[in-house]
């Protein structure tokens, strides 16, 4: 394979498991160091142990980091500026917010946010903005996030964004989809056309993971281990999330939404302006930015 990212540093965000593993194993492929983020010390150290033995051409380091909690996304961020610095890296060349969550019942984060919108959305926002100053002094970056089709017929609930009122599990997970494509796409107009760092939103397919068989529900699982049998493997979907970390050719795209590779038409509340504006100073509100 041909090292499009050798001397590169990658962070991806749940990457012990699913699409962020994958992910990570294809960046390394490529040649790229990878800094990885995962919630389960046990797991961030097999991850290690595994993706080092399989992807030899890169190499990859873990950070702890449970990303529901905001003082956490912030910790993770300060430990991999550390790492970085120790080994002279100076400069951060992509940023993968992948990690992700899905709940059937309401439940809140310690901090006091809906789960979903803690770890889909929040997080991402955060940790970009944490990291962005090493993003911005790469000679190009990308900030890819994982987003999903989920996103199409959806409004963003402003007057309940985290449906405390009548909480509906897809409803949130959808709500957060959306975030995702918004907040690429705001990120992008602040940082302008002429920015070297370019952010995208990816829709991965259905992928055969195992994010709806935590949900708690019987049922839930029942009815997400049916739906997922149709789906393409993490692999495949790490395939397409990597392409966009390391394709050089669309630095320049004014495309912001992509599946399999191919820039793709995300829902027209996706693209509105006034409702990414919108979004972006709640959740610098949310963060305390």
């Amino acid at each position: 394979m041909e090292h499009k990212l050798s001397g590169k540093t990658i962070v991806v965000s749940g990457a012990t498991a699913g699409i962020g593993r994958a992910t990570a194993g294809h960046l390394m492929d490529m040649g790229a160091h990878v800094v990885g983020i995962g919630r389960s010390d046990g797991r961030c150290r097999e991850t290690e142990r595994a993706l080092r033995a399989a992807h030899p051409a890169g190499s990859i380091e873990l950070c702890l980091g449970d990303l529901a909690l905001q003082h956490n996304v912030r910790a993770a961020a300060a430990e991999t500026r550390r790492r970085l610095a120790a080994r002279g890296v100076t400069a951060l060349d992509g940023l993968v917010n992948n990690a992700g969550a899905f709940t059937f019942w309401f439940t809140q984060t310690a901090e006091g946010f809906e789960t979903q919108w803690a770890v889909n959305h929040l997080a991402g926002f955060l940790l970009t903005a944490e990291l962005l100053p090493l993003l911005r002094a790469a000679p190009w970056a990308r900030v890819v996030t994982v987003s999903s089709e989920s996103h199409y017929n959806t409004r963003l609930n402003w007057d309940d964004i985290q449906l405390r009122r009548h909480y509906n599990s897809l409803l949130a997970y959808q709500q957060t989809k959306l975030a995702n494509v918004l907040f690429s796409v705001e990120l992008n107009r602040r940082l302008g056309p002429k920015s070297s760092v370019r952010a995208f939103a990816v829709d991965p397919g259905l992928v055969r993971t195992d994010i709806g068989m935590k949900a708690g529900s019987g049922l839930a699982k029942w009815v997400w281990a049916r739906r997922r049998a149709a789906g393409i493997s993490p692999e495949e979907s790490g395939r397409d999330v990597a392409y966009l970390v390391a394709e050089p050719s669309i630095q320049d795209s004014g495309e912001v939404y992509w599946k399999a590779r191919s820039p793709r038409k995300p829902s027209r509340e996706a693209l509105d302006a006034g409702s990414a504006q919108r979004l972006w100073a709640l959740s610098e509100k949310m963060c305390g930015i």
